[in-house]
C-alpha cells in the first residue's frame, strides 16, 4: 500500500507543529502520499528548568528519536540547532531543506531598536549565547542593559513585552517567519553584533538508516548549501566540546559574485555571559563538496578559538 500515510513526528509546540506541517506538505508532494503529524512531548517541553540547568543538549530531541527506532514513526522533523553533535548510528539526517533567516531579533516595547532601549533596558533571553554577546555589544558601544533569563513559548515571552515586566525580548527570525509573527519584530539583529546559534534557522529531517527508500525519497528535500553551512557550523561546537545550550555562536555563509559561488566563511564566537571576555574568530575557504570538508572547516576555527582560550569562557563544557 503505496498511499499509506506516513506519520511524522513532531514536538507541540506551536512553533514545532507549524515548521512540521510545512515539511509534511513537502514530503506529500514528493512522494503523493498523505502525511500525518504524530505530537510528541519531549523533556525540553514539560521542564520548566533553564536549559543550561538541564544540560540544553537534546532535551527537545530524545523522546523524538526514542519514537523513530520503536518504529512509532516514520520520520521527525527537529530545529537543527537543538540536534546534539554525534549523529545515532542508527539513525540518518535524511534531509537538511533551504534555512530560513539564521539572525535573532528584537521584539521591543514602543516599536524601538536594540540601540534605542533606555539605560537600564531589561532584555529576556533564555540562551548564554545571545546574553554573551548582547552585553559584549553593549560594553562596546557604552549602552546600559541588563539580561534576563527567561523560558517559555513565542507567545509567552513576547507577552512579558506587552505586560511591562520587561522592555525586550530576543527570539529567532526563522521561527517568527515560521509562524506568520514576522511583522511583531522591532529590530532585526546583525550577524555583526550577535551571531545566531550553529545550525539556527535550519530544519533536520531524521528517519530510520535502515529504510533506504524513505532515506533517499526525504533526501530529494536536501539543499546542499544549507547542508555544507550547518555541518561546518555543527563541527565547531563539537571540537569546542559546547553542547547546544553554550554560549556559542556560529555561522557559515556563502560569498557569492553574481551567479558564482565563490566560498564560503564560517565565524565563531564564545563569550562569558556578562560579556567581559570573547574569543571571535573567522575562516574563508572553498565551499566544501563533501559532508568530510565541511567538518574539517569547522574543526579548522575551533582549534584557533581553542588556540585564543575559548574552553575557559564556556563554563562546563559538554562530554
Amino acid at each position: 500500500m503505496t498511499d499509506k500515510a506516513l506519520r511524522l513526528g513532531t514536538r507541540r509546540s506551536k512553533l514545532a507543529m507549524a515548521q512540521s506541517g510545512q515539511v509534511a506538505d513537502a514530503v506529500s508532494r514528493v512522494t503523493g502520499r498523505p502525511v500525518e503529524l504524530v505530537e510528541i512531548t519531549t523533556y525540553g517541553d514539560v521542564s520548566r528548568e533553564a536549559l543550561a540547568q538541564i544540560g540544553g543538549t537534546g532535551v527537545f530531541v530524545t523522546a523524538l528519536r526514542d519514537a523513530l527506532v520503536r518504529g512509532e514513526v516514520d520520520f521527525a522533523v527537529h530545529s537543527l540547532k537543538d540536534l546534539p553533535t554525534s549523529q545515532p548510528e542508527e539513525l540518518a539526517l535524511a534531509a537538511v531543506p533551504v534555512r530560513e533567516d539564521p539572525r535573532d531579533v528584537i521584539v521591543a516595547r514602543d516599536a524601538l531598536k536594540f540601540t534605542d532601549l533606555p539605560r537600564g533596558a531589561r532584555i529576556g533571553t533564555g540562551s548564554p549565547r545571545r546574553m554573551a554577546q548582547l552585553n559584549a555589544y553593549a560594553r562596546t558601544h557604552g549602552l546600559d542593559i541588563e539580561t534576563v533569563a527567561i523560558r517559555g513559548n513565542v507567545d509567552t515571552r513576547i507577552g512579558y513585552v506587552h505586560e511591562g515586566r520587561l522592555d525586550a525580548v530576543v527570539l529567532a527570525a526563522a521561527g517568527l517567519n515560521r509562524i506568520g509573527r514576522i511583522d511583531e519584530v522591532t529590530d532585526f539583529l546583525s550577524v555583526d553584533t550577535v551571531l545566531p546559534a550553529p545550525g539556527q534557522g535550519a530544519l533536520a529531517i531524521e528517519c530510520a538508516a535502515s529504510d533506504a527508500d524513505l532515506v533517499a525519497t526525504l533526501g530529494e528535500l536536501d539543499d546542499p548549501h544549507t547542508r555544507a553551512a550547518v555541518t561546518a557550523e555543527r563541527s565547531l561546537l563539537a571540537a569546542l566540546e559546547a553542547g547546544c545550550s553554550a554560549p556559542v555562536g556560529a555561522l557559515a555563509d556563502l560569498l557569492i559574485d553574481g551567479p558564482v559561488i565563490k566560498e564560503m566563511r564560517l565565524r565563531g564566537v564564545v563569550g562569558t555571559t556578562d560579556g567581559s571576555r570573547m574569543v571571535q574568530q573567522s575562516t574563508t575557504g572553498s565551499v566544501p563538496l563533501t559532508h568530510d570538508g565541511a567538518m574539517a572547516l569547522g574543526r579548522e576555527l575551533a582549534t584557533e578559538m581553542l588556540a585564543q582560550g575559548a574552553a575557559g569562557l564556556m563554563g562546563e563544557r559538554a562530554h
